[in-house]
């Protein structure tokens, strides 16, 4: 909702871009044990132009009420995929999704608690313990509701643009976000590609991530030509081959200033700038913050996203 109004803004337009709706099969509003109230604002329908379903997990043990749901979810979710619409479960919800067997012979995670009750239940899964978030396809799996934060800053990236996905990035705790390439899983098939020199060409970009490089140095190296490798690389991986480097270079910058305490005109020779001037312009134009702007927000409410990983999956 936040990124339809930041677009509807940017643009001047009287009506939202992005419409979002809450939908209880039942009908009615959602009333919480807690006594709020979730307002239901549309009725489930077959539809051909939804673009994704987000599907919340079930409280507790999900094998309750699990077949029910799965039943009454049946015809929406079967209809979703069968228009390449997103689905994304939340937590246990992926075992719906497995229930209906949209995740057979497919990657998947869930919450950790119930790793092992998944795993026996749906064997032709493939369950991915060690990642929080996977994709196959159009199906999104997400194991914890923090991890929905960086599935959602990536799914507006590719659908809003990246100045719309930075703005919500910064004003939602962009210090502890994990890029969505560095957390999740994603299925060959989806965005992995079969595109030998592409990959070659990805291989040389990151053993330079913290380097200066240029289009035609890339070129020389996988031996074609430049707007060959343009046209090539933006089909494989869905970036020109610059912005894979930003990006790359990006989180490279993000994760020493959150974790060294390298001075920023040191950080900034070590990724390859001559001068914290110049490097300070550039974070910015990436990030949306300054360099120190950045490592005060991150050392002042970082609870170690990367060790929570870690011991959620561990």
């Amino acid at each position: 909702m936040a990124a339809g109004q930041i677009v509807q803004a940017k643009h001047h337009l009287k009506a939202p871009s992005v419409r979002t709706q809450i939908i209880n099969i039942d009908g009615g509003d959602v009333v919480l044990p807690g006594g709020l109230a979730l307002q239901h604002t549309a009725s489930a329908v077959l539809n051909h132009d939804t673009d994704i379903w987000i599907i919340p997990a079930m409280w507790r043990n999900p094998l309750k009420s699990l077949r029910r749901t799965a039943a009454e979810l049946s015809p929406y979710l079967n209809n979703a995929l069968a228009h390449q619409q997103m689905i994304c479960s939340v937590g246990t919800a992926s075992f719906i999704l497995a229930e209906l067997g949209l995740l057979d012979h497919r990657a998947a995670t869930t919450h950790w608690a119930y790793f092992d009750l998944f795993a026996q239940r749906y064997p032709h899964v493939r369950l991915k313990r060690r990642h929080l978030i996977t994709q196959s396809d159009s199906l999104f799996c997400v194991g914890s509701v923090n991890s929905i934060a960086d599935l959602m800053v990536h799914l507006i990236e590719q659908k809003l643009g990246a100045s719309i996905a930075h703005a919500i990035e910064q004003q939602f705790s962009p210090e502890i976000r994990a890029p969505f390439e560095a957390a999740a899983f994603q299925d060959h098939g989806s965005l992995l590609h079969h595109d030998e020199l592409m990959l070659e060409a990805q291989a040389w970009i990151e053993q330079r991530s913290i380097q200066t490089i240029t289009l035609d140095a890339l070129a020389n190296a996988v031996g074609i030509s430049e707007r060959t490798l343009s046209r090539r690389f933006k089909q494989a991986t869905g970036l020109s081959p610059l912005l894979y480097h930003h990006k790359r270079r990006t989180e490279q910058a993000k994760k020493l200033l959150r974790h060294s305490n390298l001075a920023i005109n040191e950080l900034a020779w070590q990724l390859g700038f001559h001068d914290h001037t110049q490097f300070s312009r550039w974070f910015k134009t990436q990030s949306g913050m300054t360099p120190s702007r950045y490592r005060q927000a991150s050392r002042g409410k970082l609870f170690s996203h990367e060790s929570q990983q870690t011991g959620a999956i561990s």
